[in-house]
């Protein structure tokens, strides 16, 4: 063989590597690459479930890896699924006693049966810059125009809306069908603060006490923190509220601007959003049992 022909054989085996199957490890590596911040050690950031190895056939972004979007995504065809949150009913998705419990045996025998990946992607889609969850929000919701700073889409002004037809304007935006809300429902809203997904005392107290906001949205908080020191602030005098919209709500648009950013660096197989569905429904009750 010449120079010219070993050449040409060595450039077609590097093509044929290169149009190989993609595998989840290397999607990973290169979410890790395009992300734009430096990989933290410590994270929850990683390979739930699956191997890394397995041939990508196509990726499905998504709030939260139910058992009901998991079945969707392999109906798809979407065998490595991207979750925000966890598969495994805690923050750092540790088994523990859960190993004989037979929901748990269902859904890991499901994952491996059906040659699932999941992969979780939390900290550094909030890392990012803007943080990509709080950039999904504020595109579905429609706010680009009230944003204080665009960089950092967390606050946004408004030209006092009263609250119940703020809060019905998000509710019907991001069909969302349990939201709770504490407040005056005739309050203008003039400035909003937002905390996306679960609310701590803090920064849920200094949000709120921030002079300049009337409004916190949250996607879920314990009744005795934020919940109760938006009633104190509002019986002390101040003319504040409190919109709690359910976790998976309050975040779901950031995983799906999510699946938008994966196809400026995957294109070899199909990329979609699977919405998780909201867990929460709420009777409709007559107006004379809810006052007995």
């Amino acid at each position: 063989m010449n120079r010219r022909a070993f050449l040409a054989a060595s450039a077609a085996l590097t093509a044929t590597a290169q149009t190989g199957p993609v595998t989840a490890a290397g999607i990973i590596e290169r979410i890790k690459k395009n992300v734009g911040v430096a990989w933290r050690e410590q994270t929850v950031d990683k390979v739930i479930a699956g191997n890394p190895d397995t041939p990508v056939r196509g990726i499905a972004t998504t709030m939260m890896s139910t058992l009901d979007v998991l079945k969707r995504c392999a109906a798809a065809g979407r065998n490595l699924v991207i979750t925000h949150e966890p598969t495994f009913y805690m923050h750092e998705d540790r088994i523990g006693s859960f190993a004989d419990n037979p929901v748990f045996k269902y859904k890991t025998d499901f994952i491996r049966e059906h040659d699932l990946v999941i992969f979780r992607f939390h900290d550094h889609w909030h890392m990012h810059q803007p943080d990509g969850i709080a950039l999904g929000m504020m595109h579905d919701l429609g706010w680009d125009k009230n944003v204080v700073n665009a960089a950092d889409p967390s606050d946004f002004t408004f030209p006092g809306t009263p609250l119940a037809q703020f809060a019905n304007e998000i509710a019907a935006r991001l069909n969302v069908r349990s939201m709770r809300i504490v407040g005056d429902p005739a309050l203008p809203v003039h400035y909003v603060a937002t905390s996306w997904g679960y609310l701590s005392r803090d920064p849920g107290i200094t949000l709120l006490s921030r002079p300049e906001v009337n409004v916190l949205i949250c996607g879920e908080a314990r009744e005795w923190e934020g919940v109760e020191f938006a009633q104190d602030a509002i019986a002390a005098g101040q003319k504040k509220a409190l919109i709690v919209m359910n976790h998976v709500r309050s975040e779901q648009s950031g995983m799906k601007e999510c699946a938008s950013w994966l196809k400026g660096f995957v294109s070899e197989v199909p990329v979609e959003f699977i919405a998780a569905d909201e867990p929460f429904w709420t009777p409709s009750l007559r107006r004379d049992r809810a006052a007995s």
